[in-house]
């Protein structure tokens, strides 16, 4: 569908999870284009933001929070770990698991990513004026909440 078609429809008739799947792989597209430069993805930011919010993080940890299989997490670790983003050790208190952190290289690159994503949300709601940014945050994190206790739930009927 081109986007001139796509303007043509009316919002009423699209359902939200269409257009927060479009929002997600348009914004995955935007992002990766402009990662190219600090040589990481979208998953592998994704990742280092986990690591940035829970200092030696487990990759067990990091896999549950992210939603993706340890195998993933544990291959798109080692080429972070490659690049010099991030640091794995032993844990101590539990030696079949890492513990991961970043590094400063890890950390300045995550601090050029936000620039990145910053400049997507400018360009993507600030522009248009469409809704105050705090308030589309407040509404995404209760959806997103509400996403995972949802989930929650039914991996535990499982």
């Amino acid at each position: 569908m081109s986007l001139e078609e796509f303007k043509s429809i009316d919002a009423k008739d699209l359902p939200v999870s269409k257009l927060i799947s479009m929002i997600a792989r348009g914004h995955a597209i935007y992002i990766n284009r402009h990662l190219e430069d600090l040589n990481i993805n979208a998953t592998q930011l994704h990742l280092l933001f986990e690591i940035s919010h829970q200092c030696d993080i487990n990759q067990d940890k990091i896999a549950e929070r992210c939603n993706i299989n340890k195998g993933a997490v544990a291959r798109s670790i080692k080429k972070l770990e490659e690049k010099w983003l991030v640091k794995r050790e032993i844990d101590e208190n539990n030696r079949r698991q890492n513990k991961v952190s970043l590094t400063p290289l890890g950390e300045k690159t995550l601090k050029e990513s936000v620039k990145i994503l910053n400049q997507w949300e400018d360009e993507v709601i600030l522009d248009e004026g469409y809704i105050e940014k705090e308030l589309l945050q407040k509404i995404l994190k209760e959806i997103a909440v509400k996403i995972m206790e949802l989930n929650q739930e039914e991996c535990k009927n499982d």
